[in-house]
């Protein structure tokens, strides 16, 4: 019998593709019918800004290929174009299901709960009233309307600004005929404004911004005829390009690029429904935009503003339940981080349990006089952070403080530029990684003087130093006091500050060095095991998977009778269920209240099995980003893994199962049969569901 080749582009699902379907996974959560109705709002709100960041940087990127001529296919084989193209498609299906949802299923709810979002025409005479006098008081004499002539040429309007183009006829006062004008909207002006209790004929009442625009857009153009009002918004190029080996100071680098952020080539433009189509053609052909680039919206083009509504609403019983994350026994009855640690290994399962633990952390280690120096990653953190803070003030205290800050995160590298110039001023050292490698390593290190030893005291994780994600996603954090991978962890940062060598660490698997090897390694082991008639599985969870290699290698280790499970919650190249190629990897995908990002690896011949880390299996994270993987080395707290991740398969409340053709299939049982591992861990570990 022939071996399939198993680099074949018919067994690779388009990662661009891969990524709409997630999208459209989210948006199912907002036609969900058994969630929250302002949470189902917040899914619809998400969705439309998961779509706005694939096309600043994943259509942007394609885009440059094409107009260059690139010809180099994926290994599903698409070129750019063709992806382009089918992404469009299934780009635009998603916008009109988007504005479908909204306005036949959300809004008609939020109307009958008392949440109104008011048109013009069903404003009231006393509302209007109110309302203009708003539109003269708060916006006219911020709005800078531009009314286009030769010496007024066509504004760029900033990437995603809420902007007006108006159809106006007559002449203004030096004479001159005109017919168009535009009106960008400032950033700092709210979207939603909430009418007064006086005017009110509904427990919550809000007109949104655009339609007090396009009501009053005539005082703008007085002694003319205002024939359309009409929004639109362009989506930009955002991704910034930096020539580090040419760059003598990245952090000035990025600042300079940054504002070229807000004026990239546009990817997308979004329009008003109404707009006549004189003026949508005349909008693309000054936004340079194709016809398959424009999206017509039946309501706000920019729904992620709409976000803002359910913290104007004080009904709680139109949200999720509220929580308190808890805290390990263990750390209350001791309260010192050190002592709780020397006891022994501590798991935190975030956002199930509280990330307290971990500031204590740091709190208690800046004012400990036995502490001589802290080592710490920052990702993403927050512009206003307790992390920040308490690293601050161990640096006021005169401990050695050492932060290695990834100035390039995406969307973040404003705020981290501020982030590091604060703790430089406060006296900390900050690097800013490797360059071509983003430091995506979750590591803090505490180094402490305990007699005639200094002791390590290690914090590892799966996501970010964020106060505010870690109410929001999932991940793991490893406290440990273990030497061997006290004294990995060391060597990585004295590796990303100076650069040297690291080729003999024991326990900790580091990208872009040796993560790749061992997965592969570990996938063959497995092999090995299902040939030689053992027990041989793999159960993974992560939020994507697209490296080519470890796909290949995956199914090869199906057809030697590997059992494979993998939890990917976004992007999977892998097409799981073909007959001798795929038959025993099943894949799937949990969406639900919180945003699964944990990734745990888990090797059944491995030993120790298994291990936790900041990668998922892609490209990027194998070969151009400093990462970590380590392993669980408590037989307890491994066991516990285990036993969580069993939840995610067993989970058929909030699961989709990837077919073989790309597409998703929820999970549907009986609600007596309902099992949700996010509520069951809810349960288990937090206090409230």
């Amino acid at each position: 019998m022939n071996q399939p080749e198993l680099t074949h582009p018919a067994l690779f699902i388009n990662r661009e593709l891969s990524l709409l379907e997630f999208n459209r996974r989210v948006l199912a959560q907002a036609q969900d019918e058994r969630l929250p109705l302002l949470e189902r709002l917040r899914f619809l709100c998400i969705a439309s800004s998961n779509l706005d960041e694939f096309f600043e940087i994943r259509v942007a990127g394609l885009k440059q290929q094409a107009a260059f001529g690139a010809s180099q296919r994926g290994p599903d084989g698409l070129s750019p174009a063709e992806q382009l193209q089918r992404i469009s498609e299934t780009a635009h299906t998603l916008v009109a299901e988007q504005y479908r949802v909204l306005n036949e299923e959300l809004l008609p709810r939020l109307d009958r709960h008392g949440i109104r979002l008011l048109a013009p025409g069903q404003w009231n005479t006393r509302q209007r009233h109110w309302l203009k006098r708003y539109f003269h008081r708060e916006l006219a004499p911020i709005l800078s309307p531009i009314a286009l002539d030769p010496a007024h040429p066509f504004p760029q309007p900033i990437n995603k600004n809420l902007a007006f183009i108006v159809d106006i006829e007559g002449e203004d006062a030096f004479g001159r005929e005109l017919s168009k004008a535009i009106v960008q909207a400032p950033r700092a002006l709210p979207r939603l404004v909430e009418l007064p209790e006086s005017s009110a004929q509904a427990s919550y009442e809000l007109v949104l911004l655009s339609s007090i625009i396009e009501a009053f857009i005539d005082e703008l153009f007085p002694g003319m005829s205002t024939l359309g009002c009409y929004q639109f918004r362009v989506t930009r190029n955002s991704d910034l390009f930096v020539d580090e080996e040419e760059a003598d100071d990245l952090l000035r680098a990025l600042q300079g690029e940054l504002p070229s952020r807000r004026y990239g080539d546009a990817v997308r433009l979004e329009l008003a429904d109404d707009c006549p189509d004189d003026l949508a053609a005349f909008l693309a052909v000054q936004c340079r935009v194709a016809a398959g680039e424009v999206y017509r919206c039946d309501g706000p083009v920019n729904l992620v503003r709409l976000a803002a509504l359910p913290d104007l609403v004080d009904r709680p019983e139109l949200k999720f339940p509220p929580f308190a994350p808890s805290v390990p026994a263990r750390i209350g009855d001791a309260g010192n981080m050190f002592e709780v640690i020397r006891r022994g290994d501590l798991l935190l399962h975030h956002p199930f349990q509280s990330f307290a633990p971990f500031l204590d952390f740091l709190r208690q280690a800046a004012v400990d006089p036995d502490v001589m120096a802290i080592r710490q990653t920052l990702y993403r953190t927050g512009t206003d952070s307790s992390v920040v803070d308490a690293l601050t003030r161990a640096a006021a205290n005169g401990k050695e403080v050492l932060v290695v800050i990834e100035l390039r995160a995406r969307f973040d590298e404003e705020a981290n530029i501020g982030l590091a110039n604060h703790l430089q001023k406060a006296g900390a050292q900050v690097v800013y990684g490797v360059v071509g490698h983003k430091t995506h390593a979750k590591m803090s290190m505490v180094i402490r003087r305990e007699g005639r030893n200094l002791k390590r005291y290690v914090h590892l994780g799966t996501g970010n130093y964020h106060t505010g994600t870690t109410r929001l996603y999932t991940d793991y954090g490893l406290f440990t006091c273990n030497h061997t991978i006290a004294l990995d962890v060391q060597r990585l940062f004295q590796q990303l500050t100076s650069l040297g060598r690291n080729t003999n660490l024991r326990t900790v698997l580091q990208a872009p060095f040796t993560l790749h090897r061992w997965v592969l390694d570990s996938i063959e082991q497995e092999i090995r095991a299902a040939r030689e008639g053992r027990p041989a599985r793999i159960t993974a969870k992560m939020n994507a998977l697209i490296e080519p290699q470890i796909i290949a290698a995956l199914y090869r280790a199906s057809g030697a009778g590997v059992e494979i499970d993998l939890v990917v919650r976004g992007v999977c190249a892998l097409r799981p269920g073909l007959a001798g190629v795929s038959d025993r990897i099943r894949v799937r995908s949990i969406v639900g209240r919180f945003l699964e990002h944990t990734r745990v690896f888990i090797f059944e011949n491995r030993d120790p099995g298994v291990y936790l880390s900041s990668a998922d299996w892609m490209g990027r994270n194998f070969f151009s980003r400093v990462e970590t993987c380590f392993p669980v080395l408590d037989d307890a707290l491994a066991r516990r893994i285990r036993a969580e991740i069993a939840l995610y398969l067993a989970d058929n409340a909030q699961a989709w199962e990837l077919q073989p053709d790309g597409s998703y299939r929820q999970v549907s049982v009986s609600e007596d049969r309902r099992q949700s591992a996010q509520e069951t861990l809810l349960a288990d570990l937090a206090g409230g569901r």
